[in-house]
C-alpha cells in the first residue's frame, strides 16, 4: 500500500472525523513509521483542520513522532522498580550493541533506542516495548536475542512468542479475581433491577471509585443520567500511568467481560447508548483480544442494537488508544484526548457528569470501578457493603512490585493493614512503602500498622516495596524526572516548578547543593500544591516532602556547599556569545565586572 493509500486508510476508518484525530495519527503512524510532512498536510486537508492542531498532537504524545525512528522502536522502562531490577544496564547493552545513545536512531534507519515512564510491568521487569509490543523479564540473555533478531531484521510476527508472555502474577484473590464472571451475568442482573434498581443499589453500595479520588460511584452515576441532555456517555479509563500501577492491566485481561459488562450496566442505567474504552498507548498489545470480547458479546446480543432483555436500550463499546501521556488519567484530559485534542485537564466545574465527552454528560470510572459495579449489580448494594470497612467497603486491588519474594497482584477486603500485605508479599527487609505512585505517600516501619482504606492510607492501587539497601533520595530524584517529564505544560507553577525541582535534585546529586536548594525546594513543593492546575503538579512536590522528613540524612549527606554554588559556569556560558559577536575583550568576560 503507497504512503498516500495508508494515510488515506486511516482517515476513512474513522469517517474523517476530527474528534478520532488521535487515531488516525497513531494508525497513520503505524503503517508509515512516522507522521511526515505529507501525512500532516493530508490528514488536515481531509479532516479541515489547521496544521498546528496535527503539530501541537504530535509535540504533546511521547509515541508520535515527526522525525524518522527506527523499523525496530525500543523503549525501555525508566519507572524505579525497572531500574532495581537492572533496566540501566541493560539500556547500556543495548546502546553497545547498536552503536546508537540514548534517544537516537541508528544511521542504516534500523533501530531506535530511548526511555519511556513506565510500561506496566513493575511485577516482572525490567520491561521494554518493541514498536509498542512489550517484552517483560528483561536480562542480557534477552538483550542478546533481541539484538541478533533486530540485526537480522526478523518481522516481530516472526519473533519467538515466549519473549512476549506476560504473567498475570494473581497472588490473592477475593471476590473480584476469584474466579471468572459468567458471561452475560452482570448485564442481565442489570436490567432484571431496572434503570432505577440499578442506581439504587449502587447507592445502597457505597462503592467509591477506585482510581483514587474515591467519589461515590451511584451518585455519579445518578448526576449524569439526571443531567440536561438527550445523548449521553459512558468512559472507562484504562490510562493507568502511574508508576507502580499495573492492576488494570491485570483486569483487562483477567476479567475483560466485568469490565465491559460494567459499562454496558452503566450505559443501561444513565441511559447512555455509547462506551469508550480509554487504554494507555503502554497497553496497545491487549487491544486485539479485547477486540475480539467486544465481537463475542455483539454476537451474543450483549452489545449493539436491541440488547437482549432491554427493551429500548441500545449501547455499544469502541476502543480508544492513547499514545504515551501521563496527565491523560487525569479524567478531564482524558476526554480531551478522546476528543483529539492534546490531553490538557479542563478548568472545573463544569465537572464530566454534566459537559464531558463532546461536551455532553458522562460518566469516567476506573476499570476496577466498573468490575467492581459488576458485584454489585449481581449480589446487591448490601452485601457489597458488608466487606470492607464502613467508609470504604469492598475489596481493592493492590499492584505489589519492588523489593518482595512474590510480587504480583494482590486482592483484599479495605481495611488491610500495611504489615500484613507485607507479610503475603515476602517482604522481610522492608525500610519503606511508597503507596500510590510517586503522587502518593512514602510509609516506614512505624506506620505499618496503618490500614488501606479512604479514611487511612488511600491508594488507586500501586504499592512499591523497598528494602534497607534502597536511598530514598534517588528514588525521590527519580519521581521529581517523572514529574518533569510528564508535566502537559499548561500551567506556569508545573510546567516550570517540576523542572526546577529535577534540577535542584540533580544538583544536590552531584554534591554541589546546599541547605538553599533544600529551601528552594520546600518552596517550589508549596508553590505547586497551592497553585498548579489539576492533580500532577499539586502532588509532585510529595516526594521530596516525604524524603526530607523522613530520611534527612540522605539528604545531608549531599549537601557539600556551605553556600550557594551557581548550578552553571556562567563565564563559560558567554562562550557562544562571544565567538557570535567576535568578542574577547576585557569587558566581554564577567571578571572584569568584579
Amino acid at each position: 500500500m503507497s504512503d498516500l493509500a495508508s494515510i488515506e486508510a486511516a482517515i476513512v476508518r474513522y469517517n474523517a472525523n476530527p474528534h478520532y484525530l488521535l487515531q488516525i495519527l497513531r494508525d497513520a503512524q503505524g503503517e508509515l513509521g512516522w507522521i511526515s510532512p505529507e501525512t500532516t498536510r493530508r490528514v488536515a486537508a481531509r479532516l479541515d483542520i489547521p496544521r498546528t492542531r496535527i503539530d501541537s498532537l504530535v509535540r504533546f504524545y511521547a509515541f508520535l513522532h515527526d522525525t524518522p525512528a527506527g523499523a525496530y522502536r525500543l523503549r525501555l522502562s525508566d519507572n524505579v522498580t525497572d531500574r532495581m531490577q537492572g533496566s540501566e544496564a541493560q539500556l547500556q547493552r543495548f546502546l553497545a550493541a547498536f552503536g546508537v545513545a540514548c534517544g537516537e536512531t541508528s544511521a542504516d534507519g534500523l533501530v531506535s533506542v530511548d526511555l519511556t515512564s513506565c510500561t506496566g510491568l513493575c511485577d516482572q521487569g525490567p520491561g521494554l516495548l518493541v514498536n509498542e509490543r512489550a517484552i517483560p523479564r528483561l536480562d542480557a540473555g534477552r538483550v542478546d536475542e533481541i539484538v541478533g533478531l533486530v540485526k537480522r531484521r526478523a518481522p516481530l510476527a516472526d519473533w519467538p512468542q515466549t519473549l512476549f508472555e506476560i504473567a498475570d502474577n494473581v497472588r490473592r484473590a477475593d471476590a473480584l479475581l476469584a474466579e471468572p464472571m459468567k458471561p452475560g451475568r452482570a448485564l442481565d442482573a442489570a436490567i432484571a433491577l431496572g434503570r432505577q434498581g440499578v442506581i439504587d443499589e449502587m447507592k445502597r453500595s457505597a462503592l467509591r471509585g477506585r482510581g483514587g479520588a474515591g467519589f461515590p460511584t451511584g451518585l455519579k452515576w445518578e448526576g449524569c443520567r439526571n443531567a440536561p441532555g438527550a445523548e449521553r456517555f459512558i468512559v472507562c479509563n484504562a490510562d493507568e500511568g502511574e508508576p507502580g500501577t499495573f492492576k488494570d492491566r491485570v483486569l483487562l485481561t483477567r476479567q475483560a467481560e466485568r469490565v465491559l459488562e460494567g459499562m454496558a450496566a452503566a450505559g443501561f442505567a444513565v441511559g447512555a447508548r455509547r462506551g469508550l474504552l480509554y487504554i494507555r498507548g503502554e497497553y496497545d498489545y491487549l487491544r486485539a483480544t479485547l477486540e475480539a470480547r467486544l465481537a463475542a458479546m455483539r454476537a451474543s446480543g450483549r452489545l449493539g442494537v436491541a440488547i437482549r432483555g432491554a427493551a429500548g436500550f441500545d449501547f455499544d463499546i469502541e476502543i480508544h488508544m492513547g499514545a504515551g501521556a501521563y496527565v491523560c488519567g487525569e479524567e478531564s484530559a482524558l476526554i480531551e484526548s478522546l476528543e483529539g485534542k492534546p490531553g490538557r485537564p479542563r478548568i472545573r466545574p463544569p465537572f464530566p457528569v454534566t459537559r464531558g465527552y463532546l461536551d455532553k454528560p458522562t460518566v469516567v470510572d476506573n476499570v476496577e470501578t466498573l468490575a467492581q459495579a459488576t458485584e454489585v449489580v449481581i449480589h446487591g448494594g448490601a452485601a457489597f457493603a458488608g466487606r470492607g470497612t464502613r467508609a470504604s467497603t469492598g475489596t481493592k486491588v493492590l499492584s505489589v512490585s519492588g523489593d518482595c519474594e512474590r510480587p504480583g497482584i494482590y486482592e483484599y477486603p479495605f481495611g488491610v493493614r500495611l504489615s500484613h500485605v507485607l507479610e503475603d508479599c515476602g517482604a522481610r527487609d522492608a525500610a519503606f512503602v511508597q503507596v500510590s505512585g510517586p503522587s502518593g505517600a512514602c510509609l516506614t516501619p512505624d506506620e505499618f500498622h496503618r490500614a488501606i482504606a479512604f479514611e487511612d492510607v488511600a491508594t488507586a492501587g500501586a504499592f512499591m516495596v523497598f528494602d534497607s539497601r534502597r536511598d530514598y533520595f534517588e528514588i525521590a530524584r527519580n519521581f521529581a524526572r517523572f514529574f518533569a517529564h510528564e508535566s502537559c505544560g499548561f500551567c506556569t507553577p508545573c510546567r516550570v516548578g517540576t523542572s526546577l525541582q529535577s534540577d535542584l535534585m540533580d544538583k544536590i546529586a552531584e554534591g554541589r547543593g546546599s541547605h538553599y536548594e533544600v529551601n528552594e525546594l520546600m518552596r517550589l513543593s508549596e508553590l505547586m500544591r497551592r497553585t498548579s492546575h489539576c492533580g500532577l503538579g499539586q502532588t509532585a512536590g510529595n516526594p521530596f516532602n516525604d524524603a526530607w522528613r523522613k530520611f534527612r540524612p540522605a539528604f545531608e549527606k549531599r549537601l557539600q556547599a556551605r553556600d550557594f554554588a551557581p548550578a552553571i559556569d556562567l563565564e563559560a556560558a558567554l562562550g557562544p556569545a562571544r565567538a557570535a559577536t567576535h568578542r574577547e575583550d576585557a569587558l566581554a568576560h564577567l571578571e572584569a565586572e568584579t
